[in-house]
């Protein structure tokens, strides 16, 4: 079942204080759905990119812990957006049915991923020209 949904930029709670910064995300208040599985990507040499491929059913959500780096999606229309992660009190909402990618992080970068679903190989679609087929 490919989501209706867009991707959007979701405000996270953030609790400054002078012996350093809070923030926190909840299922149900800040994420639509459930946790199922949290999964992070770091240590990612200089020019690689992460993702290339869109799932069927998972959704998940994306926040830049350190550093920064870009998150592009693309719809089987072919509409692309792209965001500049770099706070941690962001955090992107990436519903199932669109392609993406991860690409331009900066040294000592960390990426947080909430996801929907636990993992299930057959969710993915990593061949790009069976993705923009899809209705």
């Amino acid at each position: 079942m490919i989501s209706t949904h867009s991707p959007y930029l979701a405000a996270l709670p953030k609790f400054l204080d002078a012996r350093g910064n809070l923030s926190f995300i909840e299922q149900g208040s800040h994420i639509p759905f459930d946790i199922a599985r949290t999964y992070w990507i770091y240590d990612v040499p200089g020019g690689e990119t992460r993702g290339g491929h869109a799932f069927r059913e998972n959704e998940e959500f994306i926040v830049a812990l350190s550093g920064s780096f870009d998150v592009v999606l693309i719809n089987p229309a072919g509409e692309k957006k792209v965001w500049h992660l770099n706070r941690s009190y962001f955090g992107l909402y990436v519903p199932s049915g669109w392609w993406r990618e991860m690409e331009n992080f900066s040294t000592n970068s960390l990426a947080l991923v909430l996801a929907s679903r636990p993992y299930d190989e057959r969710d993915y679609i990593r061949d790009f020209n069976l993705f923009r087929n899809l209705k």
